[in-house]
């Protein structure tokens, strides 16, 4: 599971603590439903403190654990980033940072840019609490997306779940500026169809400006997913705090979070050479996969008499990379 660092949790638990629990749960719930419509805001949804801090303890154990899943497969396929520097555009309260932090100890300077000021100083609260030097020294910028201004200038650039609020008119022009001077440019959006085609959308653009792709895909090519009849997407799973349940009114332990995501940069990775798409099919004997790879869409089965790929296969969860050679 991807949980929240502890100095993150307790820091995040002692600002719920500060309403009464009534109040945050009935904002989640409005907050829920603005997210389950996913279409583009026309105004800021967090308008008030206790907006934002129940959008925080909503929604950021969440983000986080996506985020990090992300960022972990892009350092697994690009060993040789050591990035410095981060930008973190539309950060909300922070989450990529301390994801990124997690993942990569060579992080100096984290910024995060966010238009709402409520969210920027709660935000700051948080990360004061962080060990880490790029989380506890991080700036924090009041700003839009802007296309126009200048581009984000760092090692890694993050863009989490902020796509799918633009007009679709102004998605182009914003990867090609996310993209401009970014080392490594991540995007990430909700697990759902519309989500999936934002991605593919983005994917496309960042192949043409000359970008190579990191993960998760295989390949350069189209993606092969028929558009339309079915969507590419992973899973994280994190636990969930006492809080985090009654914020929910959940009584699981844990929750998945869906996500589409790309992370493209500037220098060639190492790429898998498949992509698990779906849980795994294990039966008694077997374990089928359904795989991305550069030919296509494929299934693979793996049987006991494959030996050492029999036991990997049994270990293997949804979004790994397989090799696309048959077993042996």
């Amino acid at each position: 599971m991807a949980a929240l660092p502890s100095d993150l949790r307790s820091a995040l638990d002692a600002e719920l603590n500060k309403y009464p629990q009534t109040r945050l749960t009935q904002t989640v719930e409005r907050l829920s439903s603005r997210y389950r419509e996913n279409n583009p805001a026309t105004a800021p949804i967090l308008s008030t403190d206790a907006d934002i801090v129940a959008y925080a303890g909503y929604r950021m154990p969440a983000t986080y654990a996506a985020v990090h899943t992300v960022l972990a497969e892009a350092a697994l396929r690009a060993p040789g980033f050591a990035p410095r520097t981060q930008i973190d555009v539309g950060g909300g309260t922070g989450a990529a940072i301390w994801a990124a932090a997690e993942v990569w100890p060579s992080l100096e300077e984290s910024t995060v840019v966010e238009q709402v000021p409520g969210a920027i100083a709660l935000g700051r609260r948080l990360a004061g609490n962080a060990g880490g030097k790029a989380v506890r020294g991080s700036t924090w910028q009041r700003g839009l997306i802007d296309p126009a201004g200048p581009a984000p200038d760092a090692d890694l650039v993050t863009l989490s779940y902020v796509l799918g609020e633009l007009p679709e008119a102004r998605r182009a022009d914003t990867v090609r500026w996310l993209s401009a001077k970014a080392g490594m440019l991540v995007l990430i959006e909700p697990g759902t169809p519309a989500g999936h085609e934002r991605i593919v959308e983005a994917r496309d653009r960042l192949v043409a400006l000359g970008l190579s792709l990191v993960a998760p895909c295989p390949h350069e090519g189209a993606c092969p997913i028929p558009r339309g009849k079915d969507w590419c997407h992973f899973s994280a799973r994190l636990p969930r705090t006492v809080l985090h349940r009654q914020l929910k009114s959940g009584t699981l332990g844990f929750e998945d979070e869906k996500f589409s995501y790309v992370v493209a940069s500037r220098t060639t990775p190492e790429r898998a050479e498949g992509r698990i798409l779906r849980h795994p099919v294990k039966r008694k004997g077997m374990v089928s996969l359904s795989l991305c790879a550069e030919s296509g869409l494929t299934e693979t089965i793996v049987t006991k008499r494959h030996g050492q790929a029999y036991r990997a296969a049994r270990d293997a969860e949804w979004g790994d990379a397989w090799p696309v050679q048959s077993p042996s």
